[in-house]
Parts: structure tokens; sequence; C-alpha cells
């Protein structure tokens, strides 16, 4: 699986979301590496944490912003099961590099018909990509959600049926991601019992169900 988080639309979770989904599969033992094509480099920044506390690599990761990022994946998932693109927050040459690296582009956004609406940028960059890539699929995923509130409700009805479709798993808002921005660890590391694990847990179930 090579799969691209990206959204136009900031502090939707991308970089949590693609952590946590490359420390899950490595978990399971997967051999994955992560790429950093967010010019921010807030994936590198955890690394650095994680290197700084003296703790164990769990997945490969380089950073690799450039706009060729399409032209170089073939060769860097050679020996690796699974590749994950933490992409850039707009929608630029870099971004289509990445929707075209990518065989899966997995958008997070947060429980509001607004976060649905601004993504209509990239999802004209997807249809456009596609005559590149017939088979590239595109998925939302409910990120930072409340559960069990309206506004989470409202937004399930809002994605039901639209192209792309939206993943039966939702993440929610919890403190444990904040403190795995702050400590380079990751939420099974910190709670390994959490509802945080388990719902990372639950989206790579669901994601590599999906890639059948």
């Amino acid at each position: 699986m090579i799969a691209a988080f990206l959204n136009q639309k900031g502090g939707v979770g991308k970089t949590t979301l693609a952590l946590h989904l490359a420390g899950e599969l490595a978990r399971q033992g997967r051999r994955v590496l992560l790429i950093d094509a967010d010019p921010q480099g807030s994936a590198l920044d955890w690394a650095e944490r994680r290197n700084r506390e003296g703790l164990p690599r769990l997945f490969a990761m380089i950073g690799l912003a450039r706009e060729t990022l399409h032209r170089e994946v073939p060769d860097l998932a050679s020996g690796v099961e699974h590749v994950i693109i933490d992409g850039p927050p707009r929608v630029t040459a870099l971004a289509r590099s990445a929707i075209l690296a990518a065989g899966r582009v997995l958008i997070p956004v947060q429980p509001s018909p607004f976060d649905a609406w601004a993504s209509a940028e990239l999802l004209r960059l997807l249809d456009e990509a596609r005559g590149w890539r017939p088979g590239l699929d595109a998925r939302f995923v409910l990120n930072r959600c409340i559960a069990r509130t309206r506004l989470l409700h409202a937004a399930r009805r809002e994605l039901a049926g639209i192209v792309p479709p939206v993943l039966v798993t939702a993440v929610g808002q919890r403190v444990v991601f904040a403190q795995s921005a702050r400590t380079g660890r990751l939420a099974f590391e910190l709670e390994p019992c959490s509802t945080a694990a388990r719902e990372i847990a639950a989206l790579a179930a669901e994601l590599r169900e999906t890639n059948r």
C-alpha cells in the first residue's frame, strides 16, 4: 500500500494520522516507510523528539518535500510493504506529485460540512490525476471527532453517498494524540488499551480490507 494523507485545509490531523498509521502497521510486523512531504516537517520533528528520548525507531522515515516525489517513490518503496506519505497542506505541484505517487489518497476531515466543502479543490485534482492513474482510490477519514455528538452524525449524513466515500472508522479528538506529538511516542506506547489506540488499529484494519 502507498497511501498519501492530503487536504489543503490545515489542522485536520494529517501528520497525526500518518504517524499513527505507520506505527500501527509497524507494530503488526510490517516494513513501513513514512515520507514527510510536508515542507513544515512536522513528522521529522516528531522523529527527532523520539531520537532525543533514546526510543527505538519503529519505522523508516525520510523528508522528501519535492515535486519529483512520484518519480522517486518506486525506488524508495522497494524493500518495504507500506509507504505512508504525509503530504503538504496546500494544493500545489507537490500535492500533485504525492497523488501520482500514491495508490490511495486519504483525506482527513473534521466532522463539519465546511471541511468537506473545503476539499473541493483537492477533489478536482484527484479527478484530473485519474486520467493518468485510473485505479487511484480516495477516501475521506473523519478525524478529531467528539463521540456521540450531533455534529458527527451530521457529518456522516453529509458525506454519505458522495465520491470519494468516507471510511467507517472515525478517529476521536483525544488528549493522548497531543501527548504523542510532544513526546515522540504513539498512542499505543503511551496508553496501550486506550480508545485512541483501538481507533488507529481499526483504521489500519479497514484500510487493509478495502485495499483488497
